[in-house]
């Protein structure tokens, strides 16, 4: 089966991984990437491809699409050897190496590997009443907003990803219906007050309780507590009740992990020999949960390996932006 070997190995490609790519190869490091996904850019490719994200340095604000364009650019100058489309399965790790064994046979060896795999693989939390209708009007994710031009929309969720395609939906489709089962929203503030501010129906204490319409969805039926069910027109259902995730393999390799996330010191280390971690599936005291953080990490991550790697090498390597 194939086998590679490398300075570095990267399980998953999201921002944290792919700038870790590119910083690998600032230091010189010859990397490998794999990611579960058949595309890189991780959570923000699969989820919010065209959502505004507001907290990356530089950019007041940028399409979650054109941000990874801009790392896959970044990264691709480390020359990186991208292994998507399948899964690490088995971890090996000793004082000299780490080895991964992945899903279709093929084996990596790296002297030091980082794990940036966010939230592990994830799936969306399914709608009750949706059993049956995925593709058929509704969905779970908006990779792209044109479909829902001039349509009817009810999206179902009180969290960020809901809120957000609230927003983005609103100034072109017919008509968007917010329907939440509670009264509260988990979505950042300034965004809940922007969506109540627009022309989007916000019906709390609700829920969507069925779906109608043939081959696809043309009436949602909701029911608030205490009434009678009420059937409107929709053409179209974004089902954004959060997800599960699952770190699937990575929890039977021996690496300390607490509540689904990687324990990590300051460092960027984890429990095992050569083996780093960086991004979302970290965790440590003070923990911030951001992109931005993730790149941060993904840095000190990268100067910390290199000296595991080659211990003539030196945590800090310069200012990327001195003179040669």
């Amino acid at each position: 089966m194939p086998h590679h070997d490398t300075d570095l190995a990267i399980i998953g490609a999201g921002p944290a991984g792919l700038f870790a790519a590119y910083y690998a190869g600032f230091r010189g490091l010859r990397v490998a990437v794999v990611d579960s996904l058949p595309e890189l850019g991780g959570q923000v490719t699969a989820m919010y491809p065209e959502k505004l994200i507001l907290d990356v340095a530089g950019f007041p604000s940028i399409k979650g699409r054109d941000l990874v364009d801009g790392l896959v650019e970044q990264a691709n100058t480390a020359e990186p050897e991208y292994l998507l489309d399948r899964t690490a399965t088995d971890l090996t790790s000793t004082d000299d190496d780490v080895t991964i064994s992945l899903d279709d046979g093929t084996t990596v060896t790296a002297k030091a590997l980082l794990i940036t795999a966010g939230i592990g693989k994830f799936s969306p939390r399914p709608l009750p009443a949706g059993d049956g209708w995925l593709g058929r009007g509704m969905e779970f994710f908006v990779p792209s907003f044109a479909p829902y031009a001039g349509k009817d929309v009810v999206i179902v969720g009180g969290g960020d990803s809901a809120f957000d395609w609230a927003v983005h939906l609103e100034p072109i489709a017919k008509s968007i219906a917010l329907v939440h089962r509670r009264d509260a929203f988990r979505a950042h503030e300034r965004t809940v007050q922007t969506v109540r501010d627009s022309s989007v129906e916000i019906i709390t204490k609700a829920q969507v309780t069925g779906l109608f319409g043939e081959p696809t969805v043309a009436e949602v039926e909701i029911t608030v507590d205490g009434q009678e069910p009420v059937r409107r027109p929709a053409q179209a259902v974004v089902a954004a009740l959060g997800f599960v995730a699952d770190l699937g393999p990575l929890q039977q390799w021996g690496i300390e992990v607490q509540k689904r996330h990687v324990v990590v010191d300051a460092s960027m280390r984890t429990n095992l020999p050569r083996v780093f971690a960086a991004g979302d599936i970290t965790e440590y005291p003070g923990k911030v949960r951001l992109i931005a953080v993730g790149f941060g990490e993904a840095a000190t991550a990268i100067n910390n390996a290199a000296v595991v790697i080659d211990p003539t090498a030196h945590v800090f390597p310069g200012h990327s932006s001195e003179g040669s």
